[in-house]
């Protein structure tokens, strides 16, 4: 029987609200092998997770499932399977030496509500429902969280239709999301400064992605899921089979969570024909604290979105610890992993990579023209300042002075309409299911959207977008 090769599918429905919690921070930190201050575990998040690092080399394995990348996508869709069904064997394989060393460790860690995102989207429902996932899941298992909460500010008076065009999205996605005015807006966050109203967002929440990442994968792993690190995929063999690191394995179902290299994987299987990452670093700029310890603000601040672009704008974020951080950047790189300096450099990436944001230089596709110049003027510290103190009443420019870990965006290009695809992606079919655009805020979204993948899987409908056949 041929697999039938087909779309997307939305489907939404109203979730309650969350109560947020903090927890006992330092207990769940030892328990993951993250104990310490912030600064010392993040000098331990390089270090291997866990699972097997080598044993299999050079080996030949048999498994039902077979998931690439062990970022938040990949453990989410290895969870996902093992909630189905608990009897099937999966290994997860993995380029480096660890999990969460790309998008899924470097992104702000901020729990979006859903709010931002039109009503038949997939990064509507599943980011709702992500919030809701993750808040509860942190709370059961003492992980760090930061109710903070957002607002969303008008700069200008035409900026508040934006407002109100927000709530209405939140409104149409089941999202707790209030309009509020300037009285209200100062007492929630009293440095932050309106256009007559703003937006209110109060299960908007920040976490620590690298220490919910592990803590999942080390559950996984009692479980019984293998967890191979240092395990490149190098290529598809004959149906269900594919060599990766020094092994072959054979499987049932291969799932392509591979990130940054989702789109080339994918192309082996014979999809994403008409479509390509396109990456955007990303970077953010760290408020050096006064000796008083004041800080500009103590709740994420974003301005009015162009919600004709997939990026939100410089904004205030909050971190789990409780740093300030404004940004980030959406810088057009030159290669995938396009991080610092030459590291992670690829002669191929950079000829693909460059021809295309020539291409859509000259053309001016999306705007990309007016984007790209205007995202490259952000690598000054003083206009990233200036762009940032348009949103609050008061700011020292000058205590922004140190640059955070830069991530890249894998945005996925529709090579065909030289547009970027906004929502996210699957295709795929019995052998092999490929997430082509697991962006931003994906790491919110990665549980429900990975359940649901599975769900289409199990059905055998494909990823159609049909919403009838959910």
């Amino acid at each position: 029987m041929t697999p039938q090769r087909t779309g997307r599918v939305s489907v939404g429905e109203k979730v309650g609200p969350v109560i947020p919690w903090v927890p006992d921070q330092e207990n769940i930190f030892r328990r993951t092998g993250f104990g310490g201050t912030f600064a010392e575990r993040r000098k331990k998040r390089n270090k291997p997770s866990g699972g097997w690092l080598t044993s299999m080399q050079g080996k030949k394995v048999t498994v039902d499932y077979l998931v690439i990348g062990a970022g938040i996508m990949g453990i989410a869709l290895a969870r996902a399977i093992r909630e189905r069904e608990p009897s099937s064997t999966v290994t997860v394989i993995e380029k480096e030496n660890a999990s969460a060393l790309h998008a899924s460790g470097r992104n702000s860690g901020v729990l979006h509500a859903g709010f931002y995102y039109t009503g038949d989207s997939l990064k509507a429902r599943f980011t709702r429902d992500g919030n809701r996932f993750w808040q509860d899941y942190c709370r059961q298992n003492n992980l760090p969280v930061n109710p903070c909460g957002k607002v969303v500010v008008a700069r200008t008076p035409p900026e508040t239709e934006g407002i109100r065009e927000l709530k209405r999205r939140g409104d149409k996605n089941g999202v707790d999301v209030v309009i509020i005015d300037e009285k209200e807006l100062a007492e929630i966050e009293p440095n932050a400064r309106t256009s007559q109203i703003a937006l209110w967002s109060p299960l908007t929440a920040s976490v620590d992605p690298v220490a919910i990442s592990r803590f999942m994968e080390q559950e996984l792993i009692r479980e019984g899921v293998r967890f191979l690190y240092r395990t490149p995929y190098k290529k598809k063999l004959e149906p269900h089979a594919l060599v990766a690191g020094e092994t072959t394995f054979s499987y049932q179902t291969v799932l392509n969570a591979a990130g940054l290299y989702a789109d080339r994987i994918a192309r082996d299987f014979g999809y994403s024909l008409e479509t390509t990452i396109l990456p955007f670093k990303g970077v953010y700029l760290e408020y050096v604290p006064r000796p008083d310890g004041e800080k500009p603000v103590h709740t994420n601040v974003y301005p009015v979105p162009d919600l004709g672009q997939p990026f939100l704008g410089v904004h205030f974020t909050v971190t789990v610890g409780g740093k300030v951080k404004i940004g980030p950047t959406a810088i057009p790189a030159f290669w995938r992993e396009n991080y610092e300096g030459l590291k992670g450099f690829s002669l191929q990436d950079l000829r693909e990579i460059l021809g295309w944001e020539a291409r859509l230089f000259l053309g001016n596709d999306f705007g990309f023209r007016e984007l790209a110049i205007a995202e490259m003027q952000k690598y000054r510290k003083a206009h990233m300042a200036r762009q940032a103190a348009d949103l609050v009443k008061t700011l020292e420019p000058s205590r922004f002075s140190r640059w955070g870990r830069p991530g890249i965006r894998a945005q996925l290009l529709n090579r065909n309409t030289r547009s970027l695809i906004s929502d996210f992606l699957v295709e795929g079919d019995q052998e092999s299911v490929h997430v082509l655009n697991a962006v931003s805020p994906a790491f919110t979204a990665s549980v429900p959207f990975a359940r649901w993948i599975l769900e289409r899987y199990a059905k055998k409908t494909g990823w159609s977008r049909d919403a009838s056949s959910d």
